[in-house]
């Protein structure tokens, strides 16, 4: 399957991405705000799926802080850079189809993973998180909200598939949600099973 990110960008497009993250971190410039949330959210040593993981920065900074992470992508040429990061266990796939065989404490879709989906995919991506999250497993995900995909349709999407919406933010440090916000992350959860 085709996602929007495939359609929109070729291998030089995402080269350029890396490079720009690059060049973004030899300034200083903070890109954790991703990873101090996604950490604060779940307990110590969690496994942990990125999903969409890009070049593997949010995934190598929340195995920094002690998480074991599993990071997929479906760009070859993201997911190549994300293995030269050794503490991430990379695959390429389509999440639409995500089957790893296992489930993580956590899951995080974080850089506009959803927005760059095949449009009307995005409950299937949604789907197969849900069968990766063990019970009460927590999924983060942010996007712009500038794009097709919308935080209503998200909102329908995440309970459709079962996961109840926790938290709502405009930014990755916590600033309150407001409708005009350029920018959405969201906390949902995998209900935990009443013994």
């Amino acid at each position: 399957m085709t996602t929007r990110w495939q359609t929109e960008n070729s291998a030089d497009d995402s080269k350029r991405y890396i490079e720009r993250f690059d060049r973004l971190a030899e300034r200083g410039v903070d890109l954790h705000g991703e990873a101090r949330m996604v950490d604060a959210l779940v307990s110590p040593a969690s496994s942990i799926l990125d999903a969409g993981c890009g070049t593997g920065r949010l995934g190598a900074e929340l195995a920094r802080r002690g998480h074991r992470v599993t990071a997929v992508d479906l760009d070859p040429v993201l997911a190549e850079a994300a293995r030269a990061r050794p503490e991430l266990d990379v695959h390429i796939a389509d999440l639409t189809t995500l089957n790893l065989g296992r489930t993580f404490d956590a899951a995080v879709a974080a850089g506009n993973v959803l927005v760059y989906m095949e449009p009307g995919t995005e409950r299937q991506a949604l789907e197969r998180i849900w069968a990766h999250l063990t019970d009460g497993g927590v999924f983060v995900t942010g996007f712009a909200t500038d794009r097709d995909y919308t935080v209503a349709a998200l909102d329908a999407d995440l309970t459709a598939v079962g996961f109840a919406v926790e938290h709502r933010f405009a930014t990755w440090d916590l600033r309150p949600w407001r409708d005009d916000a350029e920018w959405a992350v969201t906390v949902a959860r995998k209900p935990a099973l009443l013994a």
